[in-house]
């Protein structure tokens, strides 16, 4: 018989354990909730990717699109509590839509530390680009060094600098963390061509495809020669047009320019071939908030 009592006295023992942790009021889940402007649609190919960092280890807080718009497409997340409530930082990344490793990926647009339920996100955090552009300065000239005639100079563009009476760099700019790459525009009638990719100053960029049979400067830069894009007639005269310097992700499935477009210069109306011109800073970057 005390055996029997002392079965049933372990048995409701169990039971009221068992009472307690059915009772626990500890959520399962909490909110993560963003609010970002200044993105821009990435078409069909990759989406954005939301991150926490959780003792050093990145987890996905979910995928997300943005429209013409920039709305996004979803902001807030319901996700494991505790990771919410010890995540350090948040990171924004660029994603392949399809095929994607389940590891972020090196396009790291936005970051932030949380400082209690919230954080400030912004490309100059470590965890992002890590840059800041409010020193970036750049200079251009006209001149079309890829072909043998003089009739045409104004329709080349090299970011580079005369100042001196030599050729030397004429782009000043933070190094890019992997992921990314600057590429150099020439904005012809409304129309945004690349004169090319690069990482480097000194040297010359990725592309040549309209320049003509010469070796151009070792420098970024492009002649608009020939290879015409449709709607385009080459050589062209780019008085009046636009020369951007923008940030782009690598690898990159547009043709037009990211929207990180950190320097920008008008080209002037009358503008003299073999003159030093400068840039001026566009620092209309995406900003926000995320919030847990």
């Amino acid at each position: 018989m005390a055996k029997i009592k002392v079965l049933f006295s372990l048995l409701a023992l169990g039971l009221a354990f068992a009472s307690c942790d059915d009772n626990d009021d500890t959520p399962k889940y909490k909110d993560l909730e963003l609010n970002i402007s200044g993105l821009e649609d990435l078409g069909t190919d990759y989406v954005y990717e939301g991150w926490i960092i959780v003792d050093g280890t990145p987890v996905t807080t979910g995928r997300f699109s943005v429209d013409a718009n920039g709305e996004l497409s979803q902001e807030s997340f319901s996700l494991d509590y505790e990771d919410v409530s010890n995540a350090s930082t948040f990171v924004l990344t660029i994603e392949p839509s399809v095929g994607d490793d389940p590891a972020p990926s090196s396009v790291h647009i936005l970051a932030g530390d949380f400082n209690g339920t919230s954080g400030s996100l912004s490309i100059e955090h470590a965890a992002a680009l890590g840059n800041d552009y409010t020193t970036a300065a750049g200079k251009y000239i006209l001149a079309t060094p890829t072909d043998d005639l003089d009739t045409n100079e104004n329709s080349g563009l090299w970011f580079l600098s005369l100042e001196t009476g030599s050729p030397t760099v004429g782009l000043d700019l933070p190094t890019l963390p992997d992921g990314w790459k600057y590429e150099g525009w020439a904005v012809i009638d409304g129309t945004p061509v690349s004169t090319g990719t690069f990482t480097a100053f000194d040297v010359a960029d990725d592309f040549n495809g309209f320049s003509g049979m010469n070796a151009g400067p070792p420098f970024p830069g492009e002649d608009f020669l020939e290879n015409a894009p449709s709607g385009l007639t080459f050589p062209v005269d780019l008085e009046s047009g636009v020369a951007v310097i923008s940030i782009e992700p690598y690898p990159d499935n547009s043709a037009a320019p990211f929207l990180l477009k950190p320097l920008v210069g008008n080209i002037p109306s009358g503008a003299i071939d073999h003159t030093t011109y400068d840039m001026g800073q566009n620092l209309n970057f995406p900003t926000g908030t995320v919030s847990r």
